[in-house]
Order: C-alpha cells, then sequence, then structure tokens
C-alpha cells in the first residue's frame, strides 16, 4: 500500500501527481499534501493517473478538498484516465461534482 505524491506548478496551476493506491491506510497522507495548497486559494489539479483504487475514505478527502478550494475562490479538478475508476465517479455521482479530464493537457487548457 504505498503511495507516491509530487507537485509541480503549471500554466498557473498547482499539480498533484499520485501514485498507487487511494484508501483509508493512504488517504490522511494525501489530505496532508492537499490541505497544504486548498488553503491558498488558486487552481489545483489532483492528477489520478497514477491511481487504479480509490475508496470512500479518498473520496472524502476529495470531496473536502473541492468544497475549501471552492469556499477559497479557487479551482480543483481531476485527471483520471482509469475505467475503472471512472466508473467509480460516475456510480457515486461525483463526476457532476468535479470537473474531470482523462489526459492533464485538456485539465491545464481548461484552465
Amino acid at each position: 500500500m504505498s503511495l507516491s505524491i509530487s507537485t509541480d506548478a503549471r500554466d498557473g496551476a498547482v499539480v498533484i501527481h499520485v501514485e498507487g493506491d487511494l484508501d483509508v491506510y493512504t488517504a490522511p497522507r494525501l489530505k496532508e499534501v492537499l490541505d497544504e495548497y486548498v488553503a491558498g486559494g488558486g487552481r489545483l489539479i489532483l492528477d489520478l493517473s497514477g491511481v487504479h483504487f480509490i475508496d470512500s475514505t479518498a473520496l472524502g478527502v476529495l470531496v473536502g478538498a473541492h468544497q475549501e478550494t471552492q469556499s477559497n475562490d479557487g479551482g480543483f479538478c481531476l485527471v483520471v484516465d482509469d475505467p475503472f475508476l471512472l466508473k467509480i465517479f460516475h456510480i457515486t455521482g461525483f463526476d457532476g461534482v468535479f470537473s474531470i479530464f482523462t489526459q492533464l493537457d485538456e485539465a491545464l487548457f481548461a484552465g
């Protein structure tokens, strides 16, 4: 259950790249990283193209980050290219909450 998180700045956005499974064990680490960037507002792109599993705990972290970003007049979107994850977002209705892109370039361009 390893998780790798890295960040970089591109085109006026902070891009957070995540690799590994997002579950009850790794969600707190993701929350810590998101909390560093969410409070400042701005535009965040969470690149989940390296993630192949997500549970309800991690989904809760994403919803919280999305809400806090909006309250700080920022932007928050996801990059998800795994069909399994896309199905989870669809079944839960979160595809109507988050702006979801299948490629990072699309998310950057949508700015």
